[in-house]
C-alpha cells in the first residue's frame, strides 16, 4: 500500500527565453527548496532516499514543449515520475533582444511534488 508523506507546491517563471521547461524546472526547484524530509528515514524507515517515490505534476503553458527528463533532474533522489498538463499563465512582458527573447511572453508554471512510500 502506498502512503503520501508530503505534497510540496511551487511556482517557476521564465521571463526571458519563453521556455516552458525552464519555468517547469524552476517550479519544481521552488517546491522542494525549503523542505527536509526526515520522516522518510525516521518514520517510514527507508534507508536509501532513492526508495521514495516522487511524483511531479506540472501545469504550464505549451506543455507539449516540456522536456520532462530535464525537469526531473532537479530532484536529487527518488523513483521519479512526471505529468505535464496545460495550465500556468502567460503574461505579457517585454522582449529584450540581448536576452534572446523570441517574443514578449513570460511563462509561469506551477508544480506539485508528492513524496510517496510503499508501506510494509
Amino acid at each position: 500500500m502506498r502512503k503520501r508523506l508530503a505534497i510540496e507546491m511551487g511556482m517557476g517563471i521564465d521571463q526571458h527565453g519563453q521556455d516552458p521547461t525552464v519555468a517547469a524546472a524552476r517550479a519544481v526547484r521552488n517546491a522542494i527548496a525549503h523542505n527536509a524530509l526526515p520522516g522518510v528515514w525516521e518514520v517510514a524507515g527507508l534507508s536509501d532516499p532513492n526508495d521514495m517515490i516522487v511524483e511531479v505534476q506540472i501545469a504550464v503553458p505549451y506543455p507539449d514543449q516540456v522536456r520532462t527528463d530535464e525537469v526531473l533532474t532537479v530532484l536529487p533522489f527518488g523513483r521519479k515520475s512526471i505529468t505535464v498538463e496545460a495550465g500556468g499563465m502567460v503574461v505579457q512582458g517585454r522582449a529584450i533582444p540581448e536576452l534572446n527573447d523570441k517574443n514578449d511572453e513570460m511563462l509561469i508554471a506551477v508544480a506539485a511534488v508528492t513524496v510517496v512510500i510503499d508501506s510494509v
